[in-house]
């Protein structure tokens, strides 16, 4: 069974040659995505859409990939600008797809008022004196931009705002005073009323439209999109001083303790290792996150049964390696106010430890 499943059909060429770029280079190092994940700071599922074509890699992505892998990082930052720039361009046509679409369904809301309802003038104008001359005979009516001769398919006029409306509704009422003739009687049924009826329910509408645009457009953020990189979910952070967090940070300070890192959104790009160590052929290391105000332990390079501890003041945490394949172990967060304050230690298998300063 192939490792990797099929890339979009849609996929620009570009972005295509891309994604089969980095799977040869993840493939080439033999680390599993659990393992990238890990050595690059992004996570697993980030990772999984990079290279399944759902999402364009970020350049802090590909440096760390070129990284760990000995690649090129000035040949693949080329490949990357790009695809980056085909899809920028795939985007603009899915947005332009889009704005269509809205279009069309608002130009069908619009064309559900039609023509306002036929009314005979004849007898209006009889009842008011006798002696006017109706505008209109019969049961036609001609109101330009609505509705059109017999057989022709009727047009809809722009849609107009609500400042817009009222500003023709004044300019309507001037005009029906001195050339649209005789009123009908009580003043209700006067075509220059229905007119003005028909361009404010037609602003509603359009105003409408444009609203429920702006919350189709701002309210669907998928995780996908370019505007969250990380693939980390946002939510209510949990912090005991009660700032701000970025998005995708769930937690902070003594919020944090016991809790994972990648989970809590406290890795990818706002981590850094603060202390380095090697014990045997294993690299030991205190991993810090200044935004999170946490810490923790990771060992790289490992076996089975090996584990790491991280310690900060009081508190201790720790992590091992269970399953046999897998080289790398951390442990939960513990809060720090700095990096200097955690110490990290690791005990192999065969006995030998080691910590960090």
């Amino acid at each position: 069974m192939p490792r990797w499943k099929a890339l979009p059909d849609e996929l620009d060429p570009q972005v295509r040659e891309f994604a089969t770029q980095l799977r040869r280079l993840v493939d080439r190092s033999g680390l599993s995505v659990a393992a990238l994940s890990d050595r690059t700071g992004y996570s697993k599922t980030s990772w999984e859409r990079y290279l399944g074509g759902r999402l364009l890699a970020p350049k802090g992505a590909v440096v760390a990939l070129a990284e760990v892998t000995g690649a090129n990082p000035v040949h693949l930052t080329t490949m990357w600008e790009l695809a980056e720039r085909a899809w920028s361009r795939s985007e603009m046509r899915h947005d332009m797809t889009m704005e269509a679409i809205r279009v069309s369904q608002a130009r069908a809301a619009l064309g559900e008022f039609g023509a306002p309802p036929a009314t005979s003038t004849t007898t209006a104008g009889s009842k008011a004196g006798g002696n006017a001359l109706p505008r209109r005979a019969g049961s036609a009516v001609a109101t330009p931009g609505i509705a059109g001769p017999a057989g022709v398919s009727p047009t809809i006029p722009p849609q107009p705002t609500a400042p817009d409306a009222n500003r023709r509704e004044g300019r309507d009422g001037r005009e029906g005073t001195g050339s649209r003739g005789p009123a009908a009687p009580g003043g209700t049924g006067a075509p220059g009323g229905r007119r003005r009826l028909t361009m404010f329910l037609a602003g509603v509408v359009g105003v409408a439209v444009v609203v429920a645009a702006v919350f189709f457009l701002t309210g669907n953020d998928g995780g996908d999109g370019k505007k969250n990189r990380s693939g980390a979910t946002s939510s209510a952070p949990s912090t005991s001083a009660g700032t701000d967090l970025p998005a995708g940070v769930k937690c902070a300070g003594a919020g944090c303790t016991g809790k994972d890192a990648e989970a809590m959104g406290c890795s990818g790009d706002l981590v850094t290792t603060a202390k380095t160590a090697t014990v045997g052929a294993t690299t030991l290391e205190v991993r810090y996150s200044s935004t999170c105000g946490a810490a923790w332990g990771r060992i790289t390079g490992a076996a089975q049964g090996d584990s790491v501890r991280v310690t900060a003041g009081t508190t201790t945490k720790t992590g091992d390696i269970t399953a046999a394949g897998d080289t790398i172990a951390y442990t939960p967060m513990v809060a720090v106010r700095d990096a200097a304050q955690a110490k990290a230690c690791a005990t192999l298998a065969s006995g030998r430890t080691g910590c960090t300063s």
